[in-house]
């Protein structure tokens, strides 16, 4: 079982079975992307246990989440659950996910997509308000010209014929609030 199969499974809402595969991997694999998944699921698993009155398993649940946070910088963590709902609100838009985190050395891409015969790269921002900047005012001059290297070289790479385009996503909310606010910037304009 991979991350991504437990991320299918939680929005399946198949939780319990969410929970244990995320646990299994969290094993043995203590990644950003292992870590975040654990500390989403545990969110999942102890709300659902809240719902059904089991106050006593929720707090267990509620001081492992705080040991896992201690172990995993919530910024990490804060970047992936952002991403993750990036990737369910492109979704819901009709585009299809081809990859995601895809790396060119230290380079990296968090998304890239398909929509009517267009490659969508897409950068994803999350904060957890935005009372200093605005999240996209992070896609600065140097991260712009990181990641026109990146889709270059994917271009290159993957051969790809289509047009394409770069979007940003920004996420503001706390992980687990229920509306965070989603804005997608369409054709973001690269150096």
């Amino acid at each position: 079982m991979t991350v991504q199969d437990v991320f299918d499974l939680r929005n399946q809402g198949r939780i319990d079975a969410a929970y244990e595969a995320a646990r299994q991997i969290y094993a043995t694999d203590k990644s950003v992307q292992a870590s975040t998944v654990m500390y989403l699921t545990a969110l999942d698993k102890q709300q659902q246990l809240l719902d059904n009155d089991d106050t006593i398993e929720a707090d267990k649940i509620h001081r492992a989440l705080q040991r896992l946070l201690q172990n995993t910088p919530e910024h990490l963590i804060l970047g992936c659950w952002g991403e993750e709902l990036a990737v369910d609100y492109l979704r819901q838009k009709g585009y299809d996910i081809i990859e995601r985190d895809w790396h060119s050395n230290h380079r990296d891409i968090d998304i890239i997509a398909h929509l009517d015969g267009t490659i969508v790269f897409v950068e994803v921002k999350s904060r957890r308000n935005n009372d200093f900047a605005e999240p996209e005012s992070a896609v600065n001059y140097q991260k712009q010209k990181n990641l026109q290297l990146a889709i270059n070289h994917y271009i290159n790479y993957k051969r790809i014929d289509l047009s394409w385009r770069f979007d940003v996503i920004t996420i503001i909310g706390n992980i687990g609030c229920p509306d965070p606010i989603i804005n997608h910037i369409e054709d973001f304009q690269l150096v």
